[in-house]
């Protein structure tokens, strides 16, 4: 599980609790069921007016994913990938068919079964192209979803304090009530911008890093299954998947193709 949202988000809160406390303010004051109510409720409906269904239905799933999923490298997939070239130089491609079915990556599995199977090199990368296209709609859908949340928070926290500040007025014949009840019209605006800026915005934006990363490490196992297709050179292989990485990715590329070695050698 990549930690950078828990980590991030939970820094954002204690700054902002810290500096409420330094100011003199009580961070109980932010606990205001009708701003939270408001806000949350408000933002979540009006976001999901925008969407379909369908779409709204796998947005727990994609706020799991985002929070909680484990972002597979594509430095890790170089050795996987040049371990089948070696196979399939050894042994040809029709030996890979049984250790194709073991593969628990569903686009790798795909790719090397049409391999094995004589597909035409050609289909290959258009079907496995539009698994790609597929998932970028798939990811760009549900990081425009909370994109428009923290558009519609804000905006939703002032229509709390305009309906805060009604009640306000309704009330001017007692002043001694009017503070508190100002603070407690603001607290809406204040929920608003924070739901955006600590919450939605930073989850649509992991989103969009996740997704850039299981892109970038699928085009590389296409480029690597058409390769073994192909019949390249296994340390062909490797160099041109290598060159899809940073240099850092590559030393970690290497590392991890090393441990593969030497795991098969024991």
């Amino acid at each position: 599980m990549d930690p950078a949202s828990f980590i991030g988000i939970g820094a954002a809160l204690f700054a902002l609790m810290v500096s409420m406390i330094m100011d003199g303010g009580n961070p109980a004051a932010l606990m205001a069921p009708t701003a939270i109510l408001l806000t949350f409720g408000g933002t979540i409906g009006a976001a999901t007016a925008g969407m379909l269904m369908s779409d709204a239905k796998g947005l727990p799933k994609i706020l799991k994913s985002a929070l909680t999923a484990k972002v597979t490298p594509p430095d890790d997939a170089v050795a996987v990938v040049v371990s089948f070239a070696e196979k399939a130089r050894r042994q040809g491609l029709l030996a890979l068919e049984e250790e194709a079915r073991q593969i628990d990556d569903a686009f790798l599995r795909k790719g090397i079964e049409m391999a094995v199977d004589g597909s035409d090199p050609e289909e290959i990368r258009d079907i496995l192209e539009q698994d790609v296209d597929a998932m970028k709609a798939r990811h760009r859908a549900g990081a425009k979803f909370f994109a428009d949340m923290a558009g519609f928070a804000p905006t939703m926290g002032i229509i709390g304090t305009v309906m805060g500040l009604l009640h306000v007025l309704q009330n001017l014949s007692t002043p001694a009530t009017l503070g508190p009840m100002i603070a407690a019209a603001f607290t809406a605006t204040l929920w608003g911008v924070m739901q955006a800026n600590v919450f939605w915005l930073p989850i649509s934006n992991k989103l969009k890093r996740t997704s850039e990363v299981e892109v970038r490490r699928m085009e590389l196992l296409l480029e690597g299954i058409l390769a073994i297709q192909a019949g390249a050179n296994p340390r062909v292989v490797e160099q041109r998947l290598l060159s899809y990485l940073s240099p850092k990715e590559q030393e970690a590329a290497k590392e991890a193709r090393e441990a593969a070695k030497a795991k098969a050698a024991a």
